[in-house]
C-alpha cells in the first residue's frame, strides 16, 4: 500500500481521532525508555507521545507522510524521529523499551509469510520482556460495493467543500478489504472535481492473532475490546493487544 497520495486525505480524516491517544502515552510513561511506533503515518499518535516527553520514533514507509509528520510536529515546536521504512525489512541499530502498532498499522502485512517476517523483525530491535501493544479494528463492514457518504464532508476557508463517497469490496478468502475513495471537490463557483484513492486492508479475527502471535515468539497477549479495558465482545469496535518478547 502506497500511502503517498494518500497522504493528504488521511489527515483530513483522523487529525481529529483521539480514542487512543491517552491509552498508547500512558503504556509509554510506563514503560520508560524510547518507544518504536510502527505505522507513524501523518504523526498522530507520534506527536502527542513526544509532547507528553515520550522519546518516540516513528517509522512509515511513505515519504509524503512522514513529511507531513514533520509538517504536524513543527507546528507544536516539536521534533520527535521519523524514520522511513518497511516493518519487515527496517533495520535501526538500537533497542527499544516499548513497541507499539497503533491504528491498525499491522493491516498492511497482507499475507502470513509477511505478518510473522514483520513480527520476527520487530522482536530483533527489543529485549526480552520488552511490551508489544497494537490495535486493530473488528471486522464488521457497510454494504459492497454500493456507493455510499458516511458524514465526511469538509469545508475550507477559501469556500470549496470535499465530500467523500466509498465503495468496499470484500475478499473472503483473502481477508482483504478494500475502499475506493471518490472525493469531490466543490469549488464556490460550482466547479466539481473528483479524486480517486484506493486502499486495501487484511483484516484479522482475534484468535488469528493470538496464534500468530504465539508463534512469532511473542507471549500470549491480553486482549480487551477497547481501549478503556472490558471484554472484547459483540459490541467491541476494537481489539487491543498487550504482548511481550519472549
Amino acid at each position: 500500500m502506497n500511502y503517498d497520495e494518500f497522504a493528504d486525505l488521511y489527515d483530513h480524516q483522523y487529525d481529529l481521532y483521539r480514542d487512543d491517544l491517552h491509552f498508547y502515552a500512558g503504556i509509554a510513561q510506563r514503560a520508560g525508555g524510547k518507544v518504536l511506533e510502527v505505522g507513524a503515518g501523518t504523526g498522530r499518535v507520534t506527536t502527542f507521545l513526544s509532547r507528553k516527553g515520550v522519546d518516540v520514533i516513528g517509522l512509515e514507509p511513505s515519504a509524503r507522510m512522514i513529511e507531513r509528520a514533520r509538517s504536524r510536529a513543527a507546528r507544536d515546536g516539536l521534533q520527535p524521529q521519523f524514520v522511513q521504512g518497511d516493518v519487515r525489512t527496517f533495520r535501526l541499530d538500537e533497542q527499544f523499551s516499548l513497541l507499539i502498532a497503533p491504528f491498525n498499522a499491522l493491516m498492511h502485512l497482507y499475507t502470513p509469510s509477511e505478518q510473522l517476517q514483520a513480527l520476527e523483525n520487530l522482536r530483533t530491535h527489543a529485549p526480552k520482556g520488552t511490551p508489544f501493544v497494537f490495535d486493530l479494528y473488528v471486522p464488521r463492514f457497510g454494504k459492497m460495493n454500493t456507493l455510499r457518504h458516511e458524514g465526511e464532508t469538509f469545508h475550507a476557508p477559501d469556500g470549496s467543500r470535499r465530500d467523500i463517497f466509498l465503495v468496499q469490496r470484500h475478499n473472503k478468502a483473502r481477508q482483504h478489504i478494500t475502499t475506493e475513495y471518490h472525493v469531490d471537490t466543490t469549488q464556490p463557483d460550482g466547479r466539481l472535481t473528483r479524486q480517486h484513492y484506493t486502499l486495501t486492508q487484511r483484516y484479522y479475527t482475534r484468535y488469528e492473532v493470538e496464534w500468530l502471535l504465539r508463534f512469532a515468539g511473542f507471549e500470549s497477549p491480553k486482549v480487551t475490546g477497547s481501549f478503556q479495558g472490558g471484554p472484547l465482545d459483540s459490541r467491541s469496535d476494537v481489539m487491543v493487544f498487550q504482548s511481550r518478547v519472549i
